[in-house]
């Protein structure tokens, strides 16, 4: 049987079964004793053993096998289910997906997890366990020197380090090595990072930070470090530290990761091209057939790009095509093009659909994220997710998780407090992070927010003052939203603590750049001791949007229909003043009137008119009406970018091609409503 043809199916179906056994595993953490959960678990781990057997992923096999006898003496009442049992299954299933993920990259999907399944025995049998996986791990790692292998490097760290390195930074990697019988090994570190922080940025240390201030470590440690000094000064400096014997600083090679990255990238293209001749698939849901029928495909994204270049173009020949129509006023062409109109629009939202995919495809990876975070902070964290359901564009959905995990690693580590500092404040020692999803508008709203310490303004202020960011004179006369902002400033940190979680310095500029490179934005809002909210403001990427056309003097805008709640006309005489602004009563709610024409400084007079011709819009719970001259109809329209040159106009979020050839400029609704 050749295998090969069949590895995308078992990838596929893996992820899934490991993904299902991380979401039962917690439910059973928050109920040890339901059974129920514990067959899904078993039936899950069973399943999964098979299928890597088939496939010859022994090192896989084996170890489900291990797991799968744990759950099946649990399920049997001859071992009692406990929290350190949780562990090193939950180790387990860490271990399942990095090997998935090694086959996923080319790799066997061999992995040594000799330890594990000696603790999996041992749990099997009844014996104690007297460590979890994460302490031995700890103490394996400790016989040997520390090194930071660039494999272990995430995005951001990557990231982080090429944008240093293209702007004049140097990435040294630091091999510290303190004097055997160091006595004070954690205080030794922390004067050392102090040093360090002083000339630059650590984006990474191994062993993590927790493990070195828990002094689980023998005598040496590894950095990375972003800074412009030069080698000699950081060893002198380094080295005034008392009980520090040796330091080793060498260039950190980026472009190794890059070429790293490309071999994978490169590997990943070949097997893609391999598969596509046969594509198996595996109909579940018709389980008496005797044949296996194919209900889906999978599609490269590229072509789904293609496709939809093309329908663009489409478009904007149906819209000449109803231009024309209505002209002749030919009734054989009218009811054809009335025909293509409804063919064409049905096309258009299979074309869409096929793009969109539910954001749980991110939010499911959390759970299980925060509940180890939890458990390496010292914390208790209830998290919350509503929203998970919201669908974005395939290309977002791939961008965004990053992101997401960056600003999650954040609000837990500086935003939620440690329970006893909760206590003292008279909170509930629990925290909460909440995650929500929401379509507004054409755009879709992610929010992460927290109920901890919030972000001090003063400290902020007084950080940015000394990075040189702005004066003392500035800040007084800046918003606080506007302090918060700036701790998305390269290089900007407000952390006491030193930690390899997260922090708010290099990282959250990263998240920043991101988050604008896919067209969107990001606000915090902040009460200190009182918790902060993320707001990531993110395009639907759907190129062809309904629009109500209006006009202002000769130019045409198109508003996105699903901002608008309403068009009125207003009499003159019912606008009202309020903070020195227009605005109407609008069925009881006071709403702001923002007049197109000045907010383009479109050139004419305004018209002198004795009615306002009003768009309502809103944007979440907060309404405007926008002020036109006329109203010229709803239209569906082909949304084109303004290019690197207009990336930044005000209210604009691109243009589109009329069907006479005119250029309409569409609003961005939600950059309007403050």
């Amino acid at each position: 049987m050749e295998m090969n043809e069949y590895l995308d199916v078992f990838i596929e179906e893996s992820k899934e079964h490991i993904q299902s056994l991380n979401n039962h595993l917690l439910e059973l953490e928050n109920d040890p004793t339901n059974m129920d959960k514990v067959n899904e678990i078993f039936r899950s781990a069973h399943t999964l053993k098979g299928m890597s057997a088939t496939m010859g992923f022994q090192d896989l096999a084996d170890l489900t096998h291990k797991m799968e006898n744990v759950l099946d003496a649990i399920r049997n009442d001859k071992i009692e289910l406990d929290s350190d049992i949780l562990d090193v299954v939950f180790n387990a299933v860490d271990n399942l997906e990095s090997m998935v993920f090694d086959i996923i990259d080319g790799g066997d999907g061999k992995k040594d997890v000799s330890q594990l399944v000696a603790q999996l025995e041992a749990i099997e049998q009844g014996e104690v366990i007297a460590n979890t996986a994460p302490e031995q791990s700890a103490a394996t790692t400790s016989n040997a020197q520390q090194t930071i292998d660039i494999g272990s490097l995430d995005q951001f760290e990557t990231t982080v380090l090429q944008q240093s390195s293209d702007s004049g930074f140097f990435n040294y990697k630091i091999h510290v090595q303190l004097e055997e019988g160091c006595l004070l090994k954690a205080a030794r570190v922390y004067m050392v990072f102090e040093v360090l922080e002083q000339m630059g940025e650590v984006v990474k240390s191994e062993p993590t930070v927790t493990e070195l201030e828990e002094e689980k470590f023998e005598n040496d440690f590894t950095v990375l470090l972003v800074s412009k000094e030069d080698q000699d000064t950081i060893e002198q400096k380094i080295m005034k530290v008392s009980e520090v014997k040796k330091v080793e600083i060498s260039i950190f090679d980026i472009n190794q990761i890059q070429a790293n990255d490309s071999k994978e990238e490169q590997s990943k293209e070949q097997k893609s091209a391999s598969k596509q001749k046969n594509e198996p698939a595996n109909d579940k849901t018709n389980t008496k057939s005797t044949h296996v029928t194919s209900k889906t495909i999978r599609v490269n994204i590229e072509r789904l790009d293609a496709l939809m270049n093309l329908f663009e173009e489409l478009v904007i020949d149906r819209g000449r095509l109803e231009q024309i129509s209505a002209t002749m006023k030919d009734t054989e062409l009218q009811e054809t093009v009335e025909h293509m109109t409804r063919i064409s629009g049905d096309l258009q939202n299979i074309i869409l659909n096929m793009r969109m995919v539910p954001i749980d495809q991110v939010f499911n990876r959390f759970p299980r994220m925060v509940r180890q975070l939890a458990k390496d902070l010292n914390k208790q964290i209830d998290l919350v997710i509503y929203g998970a359901e919201t669908e974005l564009d395939r290309t977002v959905i791939d961008e965004i998780g990053d992101p997401l995990v960056h600003l999650i690693r954040n609000g837990l580590d500086h935003g939620i407090e440690t329970p006893e500092e909760r206590k003292q404040q008279g909170k509930d020692e629990k925290g909460t992070l909440t995650l929500n999803a929401y379509h507004s508008g054409n755009h879709v709203f992610i929010e992460i927010s927290d109920n901890g310490a919030g972000i001090n303004r003063d400290k902020v202020a007084k950080k940015a003052i000394e990075n040189g960011v702005i004066t003392e004179e500035q800040v007084a006369n800046l918003t606080d939203s506007q302090i918060n902002q700036l701790i998305f400033e390269s290089g900007f940190s407000t952390a006491d603590k030193i930690s390899d979680i997260s922090g708010r310095g290099v990282g959250l500029d990263v998240v920043k750049n991101t988050i604008e490179s896919l067209g969107g934005s990001i606000r915090i809002e902040s009460e200190f001791g009182k918790g902060s909210l993320f707001s990531i403001q993110l395009p639907l990427t759907l190129s062809i949007i309904s629009v109500l056309l209006v006009e202002v003097q000769k130019e045409k805008y198109a508003i996105p229909l699903s901002s608008i709640i309403e068009t009125a006309i207003v009499n003159k005489n019912d606008i009202m003043h309020a903070h020195n602004k227009q605005v109407i009563d609008f069925r009881g709610k006071v709403v702001p009137l923002i007049n197109l024409h000045d907010i383009f400084e479109v050139p004419g007079e305004k018209d002198d008119d004795n009615f306002y011709s009003i768009v309502l819009i809103r944007q979440g719970g907060k309404m405007a009406g926008l002020v036109v001259d006329t109203f010229i109809g709803q239209q569906e329209v082909v949304l084109k970018s303004l290019g690197d040159y207009l990336s930044d106009v005000f209210a604009i979020s691109g243009a589109t091609i009329l069907g006479d050839g005119q250029v309409a400029l569409i609003v961005d609704t939600n950059a309007l409503i403050k």
